[in-house]
């Protein structure tokens, strides 16, 4: 019988994505679901407007979030610095979808998301990024191939599907299609997936006979 399957919209120049990830792939072993981990590539300038046009409400905003996002750090003996500047995370959202199609994801997303919130990566430089794919076994040359060729279309189209579904903001989680936003909404997501009802509706209808 298939797993319950649960969508992980992730950015890894979020901090709040980065916090979230040890519980989300807690999930795996105490409540039997299989993540799905897709990439939802925040466009920063889109909607938080240009540095020039911030106000002072806004920075105090910011400064609030990055020192709450670096206590959950902290309890989790994470290294967690502030971003020295606005990134573009193409390369590195589509490096997570060659990763998992390669079977190295997960020594991939737990580097970059390190790597960078250490102040170890540009995650917007593709040489950089495909250094990680080459030292957690991949083609260096495949990857680049990826990147020129279907990579970007990929991307968007996934980036569409989210918004289509809803998803503003990282970390998303879909169950059963409904969205959880943000690391505090995980405990809200394991009460849904401990419903055998929602269990059920989850691996889909395709395993009820028809009436």
């Amino acid at each position: 019988m298939p797993k319950p399957r649960v969508r992980v919209y992730t950015d890894y120049k979020s901090p709040y994505a980065f916090v979230a990830n040890k519980r989300l792939f807690a999930l795996e072993e105490t409540h039997g679901v299989e993540l799905e981990w897709l990439p939802y590539t925040l466009r920063v300038a889109e909607f938080m407007g240009t540095v020039e046009d911030r106000t002072p409400h806004f920075w105090r905003k910011v400064r609030y979030a990055y020192m709450d996002a670096r206590r959950y750090a902290n309890a989790q003996g994470l290294v967690m610095k502030g971003p020295r500047r606005i990134y573009d995370a193409f390369h590195s959202s589509v490096g997570m979808l060659f990763a998992q199609r390669h079977g190295f994801f997960r020594p991939y997303h737990d580097t970059v998301f390190r790597r960078f919130w250490s102040h170890e990566l540009e995650i917007d430089d593709r040489a950089e990024i495909t250094g990680i794919v080459t030292a957690c076994g991949g083609s260096a040359s495949e990857f680049e191939a990826y990147v020129h060729g279907p990579a970007r279309a990929e991307h968007d189209r996934i980036i569409d599907e989210a918004e289509a579904l809803g998803v503003f903001g990282v970390p998303t989680m879909v169950f059963n299609g409904e969205l959880f936003w943000g690391g505090d909404r995980i405990d809200m997501l394991i009460e849904r997936i401990e419903k055998p009802e929602t269990i059920e509706a989850a691996l889909g209808s395709r395993h009820r006979k028809p009436a």
